[in-house]
């Protein structure tokens, strides 16, 4: 290595420190922001539950709404469960469509999950809400894609919301603000492995 080359790489990075700088300082505005977590790749809940924890650590209150997953014991649901009031959890799904075989029986669970969702939406001293898995709901038409459209556009300004589940809806992805498609490079299932306690729930 040159004798010049540390200086270089300083300057270098001065000058992009330079740019990020100019660039952070033009940001200005501070907002409720709508983030959707979707695609085919895992880590879409669990990108959603690291923002709750953060969200926490801040001191904030929080609230879950699952409106697919059943009322199975995940390792996020008791450690989340255990900050108190900063955490609430509503897990109002009854399974995945293809356990429950009863289109009806879905759909009334996804409606009273919404009932859940608009009072939470309307609450001023929630900073984060997680909708776990409402992609699905919209996917297969539990749910008026314009009711949520229309609810989430009308809730406290400074409140966050994050959207999970694969196939997001093109007027969703529309009207978010941070869109993360996670997509599968290589999966352990297709190698036989099963689901195990820690990873996938």
């Amino acid at each position: 290595m040159s004798q010049t080359d540390p200086d270089r790489h300083k300057a270098k990075m001065q000058a992009r420190k330079a740019v990020q700088d100019r660039e952070v300082a033009g940001k200005a505005i501070e907002k409720g922001l709508l983030i959707v977590h979707t695609g085919p790749g895992k880590g879409k809940s669990t990108a959603a539950f690291g923002l709750l924890l953060r969200m926490v650590g801040r001191g904030r209150r929080t609230a879950v709404v699952q409106f697919i997953k059943g009322a199975w014991s995940t390792g996020e649901r008791s450690v989340l469960e255990g900050f108190g009031p900063l955490v609430e959890w509503h897990t109002m799904g009854e399974g995945f469509t293809w356990e429950t075989q009863d289109r009806d029986r879905d759909v009334a669970a996804c409606r009273k999950a919404w009932s859940v969702t608009l009072e939470l939406l309307s609450r001023e001293d929630l900073a984060l809400v997680v909708l776990d898995e409402l992609n699905i709901a919209l996917r297969y038409d539990y749910l008026s894609l314009d009711e949520v459209l229309a609810a989430l556009a009308a809730r406290p300004a400074m409140q966050h919301v994050v959207v999970t589940g694969r196939n997001a809806k093109p007027a969703l992805i529309e009207a978010a603000d941070l869109v993360t498609e996670m997509t599968v490079v290589k999966h352990h299932f297709a190698a036989g492995v099963k689901a195990q306690e820690g990873i996938e729930f």
